[in-house]
């Protein structure tokens, strides 16, 4: 039996209005490009007609028990036999008829081809005004300034990719945020995507959509965030940090009057606070990182590539003992005075405010280097 060039990919859950449509379309697309293609369902536990018109119509169905967008769609890949994979809705809201500029860049070297609908034109009722002005361009921003892809519109439903791109980006996600998951982790892995306009139809079917927008929004800003850990451990906990450290400078030997505004034990509180909160957030953050280098066979950064160069246990124990020790030593200094001197020590709390702070600091660093070193031990996968 020929292997196909190209496969189909539908994900599909009760589309028996319109999935004949698509799988139609498909393969009146492979007639007139003259290919070799195939059209894989991947049903994710269809209750209608939907499996047996796609048996009907050539279609080959992978079942999948586990719901979820990204599920359905990793079933159909998981039983595809093409070296390019083309992937969209069984809505007819993508023009399955119209993919050969998806074949065309695949075959001159991309790895992944996005859609771009806001470069293509969007048909009256074929998105809703919440996700084309506020949820997709926002989330797609977000998404382009923290990864630094040149894709416009991330979570587009119809794409190109090819089989040895899929089994490099090791997707794990079921939901809708799989398609944000597909986009960053060919990033990190250095493939090379391309992004081409098409257009966006009005959804056919008589039954709402599948796409919850507040819930799929959430799961898509949820993967976002967790895999961004510049974003969400370093750059807020550095600035924690440096803030606590301001105020316990400021504090150390007592209360401060800065113009009109006094600052007292309740700031050095606030201080202390935000010091250790801020230094637990950038060890989370770097063991996240960590994380995901070895996860990833090709992912590059600087701070990263710094740490495995120089980071090792030993130095960040000997830097968290320096810390400990130094708070410990104020700590025995304020104690040597209670027993020589006497008396009340009010005017030191501050200080000990502080030498808490670096006591703490220090078992943070510790306890944190020893997790470090072991992400960053052993091979990448």
């Amino acid at each position: 039996m020929t292997e196909p060039l190209v496969s189909a990919v539908i994900p599909c859950l009760n589309e028996e209005e319109t999935l004949g449509i698509c799988i139609e379309k498909v393969q009146q697309a492979f007639a007139r490009l003259g290919i070799e293609g195939e059209v894989v369902v991947g049903d994710n536990g269809s209750t209608d007609r939907s499996v047996e018109i796609a048996t009907s119509l050539g279609a080959r169905v992978a079942h999948q028990e586990i719901r979820g967008y990204g599920a359905a769609i990793q079933a159909a890949v998981s039983a595809a036999r093409g070296k390019y994979l083309i992937m969209a809705d069984a809505d007819d809201s993508y023009d399955w008829e119209n993919i050969g500029p998806f074949i065309e860049r695949l075959e001159d070297g991309a790895d992944l081809v996005m859609g771009n609908r806001f470069r293509g034109k969007i048909y009256p009722g074929a998105m809703p005004p919440l996700h084309k002005y506020l949820g997709n361009p926002v989330l797609s921003w977000i998404s382009k300034k923290f990864y630094r892809i040149p894709v416009g519109d991330f979570h587009c439903g119809m794409r190109g990719f090819t089989q040895k791109a899929w089994e490099t980006m090791s997707l794990e996600t079921t939901g809708m945020e799989f398609a944000t998951e597909m986009v960053v982790r060919a990033s990190q892995e250095n493939l090379r995507i391309d992004e081409i306009p098409i257009n966006l139809y009005p959804d056919k079917r008589s039954h709402p959509p599948h796409l919850r927008s507040f819930r799929d929004g959430w799961r898509h800003l949820r993967f976002i965030m967790t895999f961004a850990p510049n974003y969400l451990y370093l750059l807020p906990g550095a600035v924690l940090m440096l803030i606590g450290m301001i105020l316990q400078a400021l504090l150390f030997s007592g209360p401060a009057q800065i113009g009109p505004i006094y600052l007292g034990t309740h700031f050095l509180a606030l201080g202390l606070s935000f010091t250790l909160v801020g230094l637990n957030v950038i060890i989370f953050g770097l063991i996240a990182k960590a994380f995901l280098w070895r996860r990833t066979r090709k992912l590059k950064n600087h701070l990263l590539s710094f740490l495995a160069s120089h980071f090792n246990l030993e130095r960040g124990l000997i830097g968290g003992v320096t810390v400990f020790l130094v708070g410990l030593g104020i700590d025995i200094h304020l104690l040597y005075r209670w027993l020589t001197v006497g008396g009340p020590m009010e005017e030191s709390i501050h200080t000990a405010f502080v030498a808490s702070g670096l006591i703490a600091a220090g078992l943070l660093i510790m306890f944190g280097s020893f997790l470090l070193q072991l992400m960053l031990s052993g091979e990448k996968h």
